[in-house]
């Protein structure tokens, strides 16, 4: 469903970009800001019937991103189909919300070893699976390239977010390590990591509460919108001497 399309504006001429996760919020948003910006988008993401509601601007492949055997599959199919990959975006996640310990359910007070791991599997661990697949092929074919990880203002840890806070510093971890492995091969790893957007995961994660205490103690006083993240990736796309970044876009919230 990938339909032809012109040239590229980025500096790497005709990028392909894969985006995991891209179906709808931040993803989404992305993938939209490069598609206008004439990358070819490929949108990774484990639900098969949203993939095929995209329009057919989109090169789509459904996979779970957790699954290390699928996951380069897929990428090897795509750099057979595409000649490479310029660009991946680790957008893939979910934002989770729940104590640490909760007194009102002696039954299950402490937060289950469990989830805790599904949940580090699918904001870290499929960060980890992507890049190293991506990464893989752009060194076997000498191709320059750039890897843009997802992080969060969670990163710093937030009350309530146990595995996401982990996961997230995770992913800072990784994006600053990768960029001093992979700067000398010609790959620059960098992050964006957004304050509290106005995407239905964040409304779904807090309670309205919250978020007008967000809101309140930030300069700003407004959520993000996901356009803004969009664009700080692209920034970070663009510009070849950012290596090594985690960008926050958080409206001031940490100052």
């Amino acid at each position: 469903m990938c339909s032809k399309q012109k040239e590229c504006t980025l500096k790497s001429e005709n990028a392909v970009c894969v985006v995991t996760g891209g179906v709808g919020g931040l993803g989404r948003a992305i993938c939209d800001y490069f598609l206008e910006r004439k990358a070819r988008v490929i949108v990774a993401d484990r639900d098969a019937e949203a993939l095929q509601n995209l329009p057919d601007s989109f090169c789509c492949e459904a996979v779970d991103v957790c699954d290390p055997v699928r996951v380069k599959a897929m990428v090897q199919k795509i750099v057979k189909e595409q000649g490479r990959i310029d660009i991946l975006v680790n957008c893939a996640g979910t934002i989770v919300s729940a104590p640490f310990v909760n007194v009102f359910s002696p039954d299950q007070m402490m937060f289950p070893y469990e989830r805790f791991r599904q949940e580090m599997a699918i904001n870290l661990d499929s960060v980890f699976i992507v890049t190293a697949a991506v990464v893989e092929e752009m060194v076997r074919r000498r191709t320059p390239g750039c890897i843009i990880n997802i992080s969060s203002i969670c990163a710093h840890g937030n009350a309530g977010q146990t595995s996401y806070a982990a996961a997230k510093a995770g992913v800072n971890a990784m994006t600053v390590t990768w960029a001093k492995e992979l700067g000398r091969m010609g790959i620059r790893c960098n992050a964006v990591a957004p304050g509290f957007i106005g995407t239905p995961s964040t409304h779904a994660a807090l309670q309205d509460a919250h978020l007008k205490h967000i809101v309140e103690n930030t300069p700003l006083r407004r959520l993000g919108d996901a356009k803004e993240v969009a664009q700080a990736v692209y920034a970070l796309v663009e510009n070849d001497f950012c290596n090594g970044v985690i960008l926050d876009v958080n409206g001031g919230l940490t100052l």
